[in-house]
């Protein structure tokens, strides 16, 4: 080792200026590929940051607003998101950490965890893991609430500073487990099984509500809030959950799984516990109104207390049993001498009204009568018209039956020959010699015997 006298010391300010120069000088604008991870948009500014990384290794990145105004307007900059970016290799001589100054960028496709988080949301939506008729009302006035989160750092004293001053009469319980790094999520999953075997309603301890969450991070440092056997865990749980994973822009699985999802885990807590102020201010005034209204009553009671006890009623009851006997009488008399005249009423109607029907009676008796006697004479005409009509049809017939008659010819000289079976004969083939035949004439039938036909 040179003698320090002889060495040049650097200044912190002066080694990271030069190894900032080295690299603008000997490596400046390149192109790179990578995914992005814990992006952060600075509205004031207009300036992002997020990290660029692949499997062996990351590195810093900043956008600047003029960089970033100059980008498509459907470029999206998320966690997750493979792009290529183009700019140069500099130090943040502030921090003395490594960057990319971005010039240009383009998406180049998902990266590996976000292709399987959008997978595996698809496979669960697919389930109903996520519908909304899955959720349940989150309890108005939970008493036992179980947090699932890590026992370190600010996430869970946040969550208990925001109970404990907004109802300091909740009771916690707490299942600590990791929430990154390999086996993180089955501790989280167990941790919600445990609470729903151990603190169940049949309990001595039944929980009322599951807070499930962590602070902010990466995508990576959120993935254990991302495996499937946490979101299966929350979905399956008998008490009701709000899942608190990251900051506001941040969404896991188990937001989706959970019955309401808090954008932080202090807005979780705040969600959880309304403020004891509220509950005893909305009881005082239930209070107070059921006093007035029982005031009131009461006095309205008195009122018809002291108007009866001023009522004649009250203080003459003979004098008003006496009056009222009396209309009593009064009005069944008048009653009884309405009812009288009413059937008096009521006969001379009836007589009346049987005069006028026997008087309609007989005229229509004798309107049938004339009816009756006309029917008669024309069923009588009808009836002699219709046997004069029948006997000429009968006489026409029996003309024409003369005149169809094959026997009839026989009067005029004709006659009519037949084989002894009863065969007509019609031609000299039915002659045969030897054959006898019966000629019926006029007057009788002659049997003879063929010699010879056809001649």
């Amino acid at each position: 080792m040179p003698p320090l006298a002889k060495t040049k010391v650097y200044s912190i300010t002066e080694i990271t200026r030069l190894i900032r120069q080295t690299l603008e000088d000997e490596v400046g604008g390149v192109w790179v590929e990578g995914e992005i991870s814990n992006y952060k948009l600075y509205t004031s500014s207009g300036h992002s940051y997020f990290v660029l990384k692949d499997a062996g290794a990351q590195l810093n990145a900043v956008l600047f607003s003029a960089a970033r105004a100059a980008l498509p307007a459907a470029l999206r900059l998320a966690d997750g998101v493979r792009v290529r970016a183009f700019g140069e290799i500099t130090v943040y001589e502030a921090a003395g950490k490594l960057q990319i100054k971005v010039a240009k960028i383009e998406e180049a496709g998902l990266g590996d965890l976000m292709r399987r988080f959008e997978a595996l949301k698809r496979k669960l939506q697919a389930e109903g893991l996520f519908d909304a008729s899955r959720k349940r009302p989150l309890p108005r006035l939970p008493r036992r609430i179980g947090i699932v989160t890590s026992p370190t750092g600010a996430v869970i004293h946040d969550i208990l500073n925001v109970l404990w001053r907004r109802f300091p009469n909740i009771q916690v319980r707490l299942a600590p487990v990791r929430v990154q790094g390999a086996g993180a999520a089955e501790e989280i999953a167990e941790a919600v099984a445990l609470f729903n075997r151990v603190c169940g309603p049949e309990s001595a301890w039944p929980a009322d509500l599951l807070i499930v969450g962590r602070g902010g991070g990466s995508l990576e440092d959120l993935w254990a809030f991302n495996e499937e056997i946490v979101a299966r865990a929350v979905a399956a749980s008998a008490i009701p959950v709000i899942s608190a994973v990251g900051h506001e822009v941040d969404f896991s699985l188990c937001d989706f799984a959970a019955d309401l999802r808090a954008p932080t885990p202090s807005a979780a807590a705040e969600l959880a516990a309304a403020p004891k102020a509220e509950f005893e201010a909305q009881i005082a005034g239930l209070d107070r109104a059921l006093r007035q209204a029982l005031r009131q009553r009461a006095a309205e009671l008195r009122s018809r207390l002291a108007a009866a006890r001023a009522s004649a009623a009250l203080r003459q009851p003979r004098q008003i049993t006496e009056r009222l006997a009396q209309r009593v009488d009064t009005l069944g008399m008048r009653l009884e001498h309405a009812l009288r005249r009413r059937l008096q009423a009521v006969r001379q109607q009836a007589a009346g009204t049987f005069g006028r029907l026997e008087l309609l009676r007989e005229r229509r008796v004798r309107q049938l009568e004339s009816r009756v006697a006309l029917d008669e004479r024309r069923l009588t005409q009808a009836c002699r018209l219709r046997a004069e009509r029948c006997r000429a049809r009968a006489l026409a017939a029996e003309r024409q039956l003369g005149l169809l008659n094959p026997l009839a010819v026989l009067e005029r000289g004709y006659s009519l020959t037949r084989t002894e079976s009863g065969a007509l004969v019609r031609s000299v083939g039915d002659a045969a010699p030897g054959r006898t035949l019966v000629t019926r004439v006029r007057d009788g039938a002659i049997r003879s015997v063929v010699e010879k036909a056809g001649i």
